[in-house]
């Protein structure tokens, strides 16, 4: 407990022993009576009393704070203080344990989120200084020993160690590490000491970029939660109108106006409308901290909710489906050796991040010689223009061959070709291939279980390729040979197929995937090896890079969207039903504390069943 919750426990205990012993006042003491309920009466009441108040002040008269002060002062006005008194105490006991309820709830996400690092030991003029990550800069070595956190996100310039990235990617298996791989902030070294060369400063670190996901996710609502906040403000006036009418109109016609007084009087304490203003968003935000439990983490509420209807996937290929680690299978040179087309065109694409490029200078495996390329150009869904050793160089896919008329051969083998042109004559081609994911398969035929009526994938690859992918896979369609802006457009065609209940979901990991993520109804970028461009443009991050996690995130969101409904239907119903007999006479204070503190506190449980996943 907290320490605000303490001090209310304290005042729920004082009030119930000064209530009990003010119930052996006999009641011929009138004065004495009323005196002794009104002490633990102000003790439980004193703070919705004067929030009413207060609240009425700044304009906010509706609420369940003026709903409790009228009823429970209008129960002394009709002479029932035991009544009033009791109301008070158990709505507050009520709140006590709402307050619980959330508390653990956020609790539980912030014990799951607690990755932030403290502190980085870092290396500086041969001496291992400790401070605040915030200070470390790109490029300064940082020292991880066995059981500390990364700091920042890196590069391992030295030592061998298992990761425990499970807070990151919810995989309970540590991953294994040496000199050259990178490593994400926030993963906990298991082994070795690590040597690590930053890559990012500490506020564009995943450690950041995931606190900062989960911290502003309240502030993208669900429909749901949009629904609530709406239905509230209309229907706490109408309520408090309906307990005016049941006070007066019936008084007016048959007379007994203290009855009718406390028929509206129960109304209005039934009619508090806490179960759903505090279960609904709490049920998403259960929802997004399950998903977080599992390496998903959600944007908002209003994305979890949108996920529940997919019913179109649509896919990016290279490191989404596949691997994106490209290997040089065959060379075809025409005019220069195998080691000189590789060579020219390692230079050529030297400053692109591309996992082509990489895969080149892999092959070529010597260090860039910088001072030989005076200029580069990359060239969107077509390849890079550079210039080597004085010679203009293109490297890149057929139609940046045909862009610059240069004639060129396709090669007998299957697999991503880079054509090659020097000086505006083919110099040959290199084919490069690239492996489909382990779970890729798994991901595709887990999506169609869920009813999920189409899988498509969009890859700039060639034909033949595409292709093959698709048909490995199980995929419904695959559209090849497409540019950035050539997807986005497949997007929205796709979105006028896909009916306006369903929702289409794109999962892409490249910055070329941003514009497309940011069109579809739910962008998914892929958290590992993701651009920050299509990270940021994303509605839904997986921290480790599984399709399969696809299938997952719609299973949450399903079941969270499930309870949200659950807690709307079983609190209106309550609500009418109990609402109904307070105004024929049939609820008393006693029914209407029920239905209004015993049914929130039922909808909160079942809201927090939405943190606890099956992984």
């Amino acid at each position: 407990m907290t320490k605000k919750q303490k001090k209310i426990l304290l005042r729920i205990i004082v009030a119930a022993i000064l209530f009990v012993a003010a119930l052996f006042v006999p009641s011929e003491y009138t004065a004495v009576r009323l005196a002794a309920f009104l002490v633990p009466y102000f003790v439980i009441g004193w703070d919705i009393l004067w929030k009413a108040i207060r609240n009425i002040f700044h304009g906010q008269i509706f609420d369940e704070n003026f709903l409790m002060a009228i009823a429970t002062v209008g129960a002394f006005f009709l002479g029932e203080y035991p009544e009033g008194v009791a109301v008070m105490l158990f709505y507050q006991t009520g709140e006590l344990f709402q307050s619980c309820a959330v508390g653990k709830s956020r609790e539980s996400i912030s014990a799951l989120m607690e990755i932030r690092p403290d502190y980085a030991n870092v290396e500086r003029d041969g001496k291992i200084e400790t401070v605040d990550p915030d200070e470390v800069e790109i490029g300064e070595i940082i020292v991880v020993k066995p059981g500390e956190r990364i700091s920042l996100d890196g590069v391992i310039a030295e030592g061998t160690s298992m990761l425990d990235t499970s807070a990151l990617t919810g995989e309970s298996m540590p991953r294994d590490v040496a000199d050259g791989d990178e490593v994400i902030s926030g993963s906990v070294n298991i082994s070795g000491v690590l040597r690590v060369r930053t890559t990012k400063t500490f506020g564009e670190s995943t450690v950041s970029k995931i606190l900062d996901l989960v911290e502003n996710t309240s502030g993208k609502k669900a429909k749901a939660e949009n629904f609530i906040t709406r239905f509230a403000r209309y229907y706490t006036p109408c309520v408090v109108i309906g307990a005016v009418l049941l006070a007066v109109v019936p008084s007016l016609i048959f007379g007994n106006p203290s009855e009718w007084i406390g028929r509206a009087l129960t109304f209005l304490v039934i009619s508090c409308p806490c179960a759903l203003v505090i279960s609904v968003p709490l049920s998403f935000f259960g929802g997004i901290g399950g998903a977080a439990r599992c390496g998903i983490l959600v944007k908002g509420g209003n994305y979890l909710e949108a996920l529940s209807k997919t019913g179109t996937v649509v896919f990016d290929k290279t490191g989404t489906l596949t691997k994106g680690v490209f290997r040089v299978t065959s060379i075809c040179p025409e005019g220069m050796t195998e080691n000189e087309l590789i060579e020219i065109a390692a230079l050529a694409e030297s400053y692109s991040n591309h996992p082509i490029s990489k895969s080149l200078r892999e092959a070529y495996g010597k260090e860039i010689d910088n001072s030989r390329i005076s200029s580069t150009e990359e060239i969107t869904g077509k390849g890079v223009s550079a210039v080597v050793d004085g010679k203009t160089v293109l490297a890149g896919n057929g139609k940046l061959m045909d862009s610059a008329g240069v004639e060129w051969n396709t090669p007998d083998a299957t697999g991503t070709v880079v054509y090659v042109a020097v000086d505006g004559k083919y110099a040959g081609c290199i084919v490069i291939s690239d492996e489909v994911k382990e779970n890729s398969a798994k991901a595709i035929s887990a999506l169609k279980a869920l009813g999920v009526r189409k899988t498509v994938m969009l890859t700039g690859d060639s034909k033949e390729i595409g292709e093959s992918v698709a048909k490995t896979l199980g995929l419904d369609e695959a559209y090849t040979q497409l540019l950035p802006a050539d997807k986005v457009e497949r997007v929205e065609q796709l979105l006028s197929d896909n009916g306006k209940e369903s929702r289409l979901v794109f999962v892409g990991d490249g910055i070329n995937d941003a514009p497309v993520l940011s069109r579809a109804d739910i962008g998914i970028a892929m958290g590992g090896i993701g651009s920050d461009a299509a990270i940021e443009a994303s509605d839904i991050v997986l921290m480790d890079d599984n399709p399969a996690k696809i299938a997952k995130a719609i299973e949450i969101s399903r079941r969270t969207v499930s309870i949200v409904n659950q807690n709307i239907i079983f609190a209106l119903s309550v609500k009418g039903i109990v609402l109904v007999l307070g105004a024929l006479g049939f609820a008393n204070m006693w029914l209407a504390v029920f239905a209004d503190v015993g049914v929130s506190v039922i909808a909160i449980l079942n809201a927090m069943r939405a943190l606890k996943v099956k992984e």
